[in-house]
């Protein structure tokens, strides 16, 4: 709105120039960021978007849902406010995600045209005179366009409005190419004549490996993300990933990260180009090797957790923290990640499942310092044997202020099947400003 108007709706507005090159470059940090966290294909689109390429990638994250999920809460923790939208192409997820009202949709396959149909035309990413020649002539969304003869759009605006539904709808493709920083190292080989066979491609990623390996080699690198980049005859691309937990360039190992993964390639007409780019490295230096006329004995799991990696499945250990409340005392690091030198201190046994939350039980005791009788979890009575116990456990004033008085009295329960279990009473059973005397469940012994 003019800015005489929103003085006056607004008292004491403060207004600041825009700073589009600003912007810009703070969304090129952001493409950079989201390349090494979520897809090997991503770039810049208009001037308040990212587009990426998430096939074959969204699995590292859990799936599709789970992605978006994680894409809008990562952005809402930085105070920033995103729309994620995922669809077959890339002129829907365009159109979705300015369209939606909530923070994330996910368009099922095949059904680009139903969930576009009722967007404006604007959405199209046709040129601003085109939108209003349309609307004048009674166009205003984008299912009246695509249900509309062709040959007089084309005659009257050329073919530019064809294109953007046929890129929206599937029908043509729209490559994306994606963004690159200027300090990674990248290897490519161009073909003359396409290539397809799987025996070809695989021997030509393991001699791009080894003139990557060779170049990070001579920076004194060691790559820990690298993206093999399939750029295909008809103009479209694909993108295989592979990861490892520590720095790496050992030529046989890269080389077999990768051809784990070649058979997702589909070559389509051809594959014309290949392309071996190190998203993430870190420094890394030699090492010097023993003779192998000695045998020495290796505990090094650094391979498992990149092939298990590489397949989806999300490796991590778990470290100690410094807290007496049972669920902060524990943190997931990376499963390569150095000892954090914390140690659990505890006097008493702790059980080996903790679960994600307390969960509410119904129990029978004599307060205040008795174990229950009996205790019913998730509808199944259990019968009390043996209890020991209490433990208490005092809230971290420091953290939260409602945890300034708040206790916990944890007893281990064992039932008369010889199951045990990890409890606590909220409160100390005589204070109500302690806690409110519910009984939880709260982990399960071996």
């Amino acid at each position: 709105m003019p800015a005489a108007k929103a003085q006056a709706i607004f008292r004491d507005l403060m207004m600041i120039d825009a700073d589009h090159v600003a912007d810009a470059a703070a969304l090129e940090r952001i493409a950079l960021w989201a390349l090494t966290v979520y897809s090997p294909i991503v770039a810049v689109d208009g001037p308040d978007g990212l587009v990426l390429d998430t096939e074959g990638a969204d699995h590292l994250q859990g799936g599709e849902e789970t992605m978006l999920t994680g894409i809008a809460n990562r952005f809402r923790s930085k105070g920033l406010t995103a729309k994620v939208a995922i669809a077959d192409t890339w002129g829907a997820a365009h159109a979705c995600a300015r369209a939606i009202q909530r923070e994330t949709v996910v368009v099922p396959r095949g059904e680009t045209f139903r969930a576009v149909e009722r967007l404006p035309i604007h959405l199209l990413r046709l040129p601003d005179k085109n939108i209003d020649d349309l609307r004048t002539l009674g166009f205003q969304t984008v299912g009246e366009l695509g249900n509309t003869a062709r040959a007089p759009l084309a005659l009257r605006f050329g073919p530019e409005i064809g294109r953007r539904l046929d890129q929206m709808l599937g029908r043509a493709s729209e490559p994306i190419e994606p963004i690159r920083a200027p300090e990674w190292i990248e290897v490519s080989r161009a073909f003359a004549e396409p290539i397809g066979a799987a025996e070809t491609i695989n021997k030509y990623v393991g001699r791009l490996v080894i003139q990557l390996v060779a170049e990070l080699q001579r920076q004194g690198l060691g790559v820990r993300r690298t993206d093999l980049i399939v750029d295909k005859v008809d103009g479209s691309r694909q993108a295989i990933r592979a990861g490892t937990a520590k720095p790496a360039r050992d030529v046989a190992w890269l080389t077999k990260l990768f051809r784990d993964r070649t058979e997702k390639i589909e070559p389509g007409f051809g594959i014309e180009k290949l392309t071996l780019v190190a998203v993430m490295s870190q420094p890394l230096d030699e090492e010097q090797r023993s003779s192998t006329l000695i045998d020495e004995e290796t505990s090094d799991i650094t391979p498992l957790i990149d092939v298990l990696g590489n397949r989806g499945q999300r490796v991590y250990r778990l470290a100690p923290v410094a807290s007496d409340v049972p669920e902060r005392s524990v943190q997931r690091i990376a499963a390569a990640a150095e000892p954090s030198g914390e140690i659990w201190n505890h006097q008493w046994r702790r059980p080996v499942r903790l679960l994600d939350r307390p969960d509410r039980i119904t129990a029978i005791a004599l307060m205040p310092d008795y174990p229950p009788r009996s205790i019913t979890w998730r509808g199944r009575r259990h019968n009390v044997a043996r209890a020991d116990g209490p433990e208490r456990i005092f809230g971290e004033w420091w953290k939260r202020d409602s945890e300034l008085e708040a206790v916990r009295d944890y007893y281990v329960i064992e039932n008369d099947v010889g199951e045990r279990f990890w409890i606590f009473r909220s409160g100390d059973g005589v204070d109500p400003e302690t806690g409110d005397h519910q009984w939880f469940m709260h982990g399960i012994f071996a």
